[in-house]
C-alpha cells in the first residue's frame, strides 16, 4: 500500500493528489493508494482518503504502507523513517500558493542527497521515482542521529 500524508497545516497540496490520480488511471500505480489530503480541496476519484487522521490511524496507516508519499515537513519525514519506510517527497512549492517559501524543497534535497529519501523536485518526476523504486536502499534513520539538525545547521549557512 501506498500512504500519502499531507500534514495538517493550512497549504492545499492538490497537485501531489491530482498526480497519484493520473498515474492510478494510467495504470503505473497498481497497488492500494490511501490519502490524508489535510487541507487539500481537491477530491480523489481512484483512492481512498479523509480530510484528518487520529494519532492512532496515521501510525496505522504508515505500519500498513510499504512507500509514504509526504510533502516535505520534517514531522512527515521523520516518522516515516522511524518506521524504515521507503520515503518519496514532495516538497510544497511557493510558486503553486503550498507554501509561504521554499524551505522544504532545501530539506527534502539535502536529505535525499545524504540518501534516506527520494525527492520529487516536479510532480512529474514521481512516475520515475515510483518506477525506479523497487530494490532501492536508504540509509536507515537512527533516532540518535543529530541528521536533521546538520541539515537545518546546513540550510542556514546556505
Amino acid at each position: 500500500m501506498i500512504f500519502i500524508t499531507l500534514g495538517s497545516r493550512e497549504y492545499q497540496f492538490n497537485r501531489l493528489l491530482k498526480e497519484v490520480d493520473d498515474l492510478i488511471e494510467s495504470g503505473i500505480i497498481t497497488e492500494k493508494v490511501f490519502a490524508q489530503i489535510g487541507q487539500s480541496d481537491y477530491v480523489p476519484r481512484n483512492y481512498k482518503y479523509v480530510d484528518f487522521l487520529s494519532p492512532e490511524d496515521f501510525s496505522d496507516y504508515q505500519d500498513k504502507a510499504t512507500i509514504i508519499i509526504t510533502h516535505g515537513g520534517t514531522g512527515a519525514i521523520i516518522s516515516a523513517l522511524k518506521k524504515n519506510k521507503k520515503v518519496i517527497a514532495v516538497p510544497r512549492l511557493s510558486k503553486y500558493g503550498e507554501h509561504t517559501d521554499d524551505h522544504q524543497l532545501q530539506i527534502t534535497r539535502e536529505l535525499s542527497k545524504m540518501n534516506f529519501l527520494e525527492n520529487v523536485e516536479e510532480i512529474l518526476e514521481l512516475k520515475d521515482i515510483l518506477c525506479n523504486l523497487e530494490g532501492k536502499k536508504y540509509k536507515k534513520y537512527n533516532i540518535d542521529s543529530n541528521v536533521f539538525k546538520i541539515v537545518a545547521d546546513y540550510i542556514g549557512n546556505e
